[in-house]
């Protein structure tokens, strides 16, 4: 079987679904590699890296052409529209799909007869941390965000004594503690800043100790703010109401707040209200991670950068992508991971009883699969799942 890797032609995306050094692991298990001319280019990984370690560079209208297998990070609900007219029926495709915020572009897959694998949807399950694209990618948006915040704000992180005084180091609140939030906490603070953190689920509290910060504790009851994935579940109005109200004196306390809280295929919560950013000091900066999903701030617009009551808010939804090297690197360890799981002889196999399989495959024979999708496209249960439509 012949996988392929094209290069991805959204806007500012820099990013490559395989590196070369995840080529040789491929080639061992029977496959061959094929890359798009000039695919990793972006990401520092010229076409000569791909070939030494096995892989051969071909033309894009060959590559949609003969691959059996494409490797992207961007398939067609995730802003590669214009990709799906290239695939055919048959073809396997392993991406970020956006499924659960873009379902009709998985009913558009299944009528291409397309098996396409979503990488959101990897079970969050101990066997597949190593494929847990998510988190890889949460990791260096953290980084980054920190670092983007900081450029903007004009003062300096860390407190610094000198001849012309002492310079009071920097004050950061971030909101949500995940795995992006985490980073940004750990970057922070490396970078000299005093850090303090919220997440409305309790247990993360020693995470926050634990990278140096003070975790920030309001009343209000969290007792099932958690999902069964790991992620803060959606919260009523009045929760979020009495979350606010509390959370006023703490951003207006702060001059970076960063905001991380999404729920899959959700409208982000709003947690910053423009009172919020009113109270805050001239000059501040807040960081939305959550832009791209309508922002946790009320004045957050995605991509732009919002100067309202003297607060500098950002919404970059390309963080990710302006580390394109290491984002590439770990984006590909967990795609040749994944994709070897279900490798057996250089053939694809699916076992649908595999948790890992079944939890991500959106569709195949020209049929979407995928419960919990086909529940937001009001298609019913599917045939092998023990009913008929």
């Amino acid at each position: 079987m012949i996988a392929g890797v094209p290069k991805e032609m959204c806007a500012g995306e820099r990013r490559v679904s395989l590196v070369p050094s995840s080529v040789q692991a491929l080639v061992r298990a029977g496959l061959e590699v094929r890359i798009e001319a000039g695919a990793g280019a972006a990401a520092g990984f010229p076409d000569e890296a791909y070939v030494e370690r096995g892989a051969a560079t071909v033309g894009r209208e060959t590559l949609f052409a003969e691959a059996d297998i494409l490797l992207q990070v961007r398939g067609p609900g995730a802003g590669a529209a214009a990709d799906l007219e290239h695939y055919r029926s048959g073809q396997a495709v392993v991406a970020l799909h956006d499924p659960l915020g873009e379902p009709e572009t998985v009913r558009a897959l299944a009528e291409r007869g397309v098996t396409a694998f979503s990488l959101e949807l990897v079970p969050r399950i101990t066997r597949a941390q190593s494929m847990d694209v998510l988190s890889s990618m949460a990791t260096v948006a953290g980084y980054q965000a920190v670092l983007a915040a900081a450029e903007v704000l004009p003062q300096l992180f860390p407190m610094l004594m000198t001849a012309a005084g002492t310079l009071a180091p920097a004050k950061v609140f971030v909101v949500g503690v995940g795995v992006a939030g985490l980073q940004a906490i750990a970057t922070a603070k490396r970078l000299g800043a005093v850090v303090e953190a919220y997440d409305v689920r309790p247990a993360v509290k020693d995470q926050v100790l634990s990278v140096g910060a003070k975790f920030v504790e309001f009343d209000l009851e969290t007792g099932d703010a958690e999902d069964a994935g790991g992620y803060a579940k959606d919260q009523s109005d009045d929760f979020i109401a009495r979350q606010q109200a509390q959370m006023k004196e703490v951003v207006a306390r702060n001059d970076v707040v960063i905001t991380t809280a999404a729920i899959p295929g959700r409208r982000s919560p709003v947690l910053v209200t423009e009172e919020m950013v009113a109270a805050m000091a001239p000059g501040s900066v807040i960081m939305d991670l959550a832009a791209e999903r309508g922002g946790n701030c009320a004045l957050t617009r995605a991509d732009e950068t919002v100067v309202a009551h003297g607060v500098t808010v950002l919404g970059p939804t390309d963080l990710v992508s302006r580390k394109p090297r290491h984002a590439s690197q770990m984006y590909a360890k967990n795609v040749e991971t994944y994709l070897l799981s279900m490798i057996e002889e250089g053939a694809l196999t699916l076992d649908l009883e595999d948790e890992v399989v079944a939890g991500s495959l959106l569709t195949r024979d020209g049929e979407v699969v995928h419960p919990r999708i086909r529940e937001l496209l009001g298609l019913g249960t599917a045939a092998n799942e023990g009913g008929e439509d």
